[in-house]
């Protein structure tokens, strides 16, 4: 957390109070999170930058200036929000990154459990050349989903957490793309039959869409700019509904491990392969 679905309504959201702004300076208390370049060089390149654009590649937030992009991934935790200077929020215990606008106003990183990370770079494209293509976009072919199977014995579901094969695919969304598949979640990945993986293409996109459409999964820490909560966990078919019947066939949704992952499946409508 978060994926996909969430970090796309963090972008959406913090687009019309952050576009054609200035960010005039930034302040940190926490090295780490700074993680390129060193905290001092950071500050000044990013000084007196114009905010040109935001857009997400997999779990990142892509914050274009006029020089460079702002990275940032909010890994477990983090919380990305716009406020007015003397503004306070009850996330703001945990904010551990600011950028000072030109209008008065702030963009602040909380991050309780202090795993997120902001870059700046010149170089995106190598910064995130390790991602794969976006399940969203042209990009994600079935041929592309084949060949990165191919030869592979693990558990699917552990596949799909490979951001290398497709990016911004989580836990959650994982677990939702092989229900609707119907496709059990440890089934091995060199056991998948042509229809089921070319359904799973297709129902990855579809679990996506879903999470976007209810403007993310608000479980644990995640909530939108606004303060709000997304609206996708009171949509899921299995994710956290451990117990309860399925929505499909009323069977009792069951939890188990994979690929070292809570994993949540409906027994009756992901059989198990013999």
């Amino acid at each position: 957390m978060p994926e996909l679905p969430e970090v796309e309504t963090v972008v959406r959201g913090l687009r019309e109070p952050l576009v054609g702004r200035r960010i005039l300076s930034m302040w940190q208390d926490w090295a780490a999170t700074i993680h390129s370049p060193g905290p001092e060089e950071f500050s000044a390149r990013i000084a007196d930058q114009r905010v040109r654009g935001i857009r997400r590649r997999g779990k990142y937030i892509l914050v274009d200036l006029e020089q460079d992009t702002l990275v940032i991934h909010l890994k477990m935790s983090g919380r990305l929000y716009v406020a007015d200077a003397a503004a306070e929020h009850q996330a703001d215990r945990w904010v551990h990154v600011r950028f000072d606008l030109d209008n008065g106003e702030q963009l602040r990183f909380s991050d309780l459990r202090k795993f997120g990370r902001v870059y700046l770079t010149d170089d995106v494209a190598s910064l995130l050349a390790h991602l794969g293509p976006e399940p969203l976009s042209d990009a994600f072919t079935l041929e592309h989903f084949r060949a990165g199977m191919q030869r592979r014995k693990r558990a699917i579901k552990g596949l799909l957490l490979e951001q290398e094969l497709v990016a911004g695919i989580g836990n959650i969304y994982a677990d939702e793309a092989l229900f609707r598949a119907g496709i059990h979640p440890a089934t091995g990945v060199d056991r998948l039959r042509d229809d089921e993986t070319e359904r799973l293409h297709r129902t990855i996109g579809a679990a996506l869409l879903a999470g976007i459409e209810h403007e993310g999964a608000s479980i644990n820490w995640y909530r939108k700019p606004d303060g709000q909560k997304g609206e996708s966990q009171d949509h899921f078919f299995v994710y956290g509904r451990t117990g309860l019947p399925c929505r499909s066939c009323g069977t009792a949704i069951n939890k188990i491990r994979v690929a070292q992952r809570g994993t949540h499946f409906c027994p009756e409508c992901q059989p198990a392969r013999a």
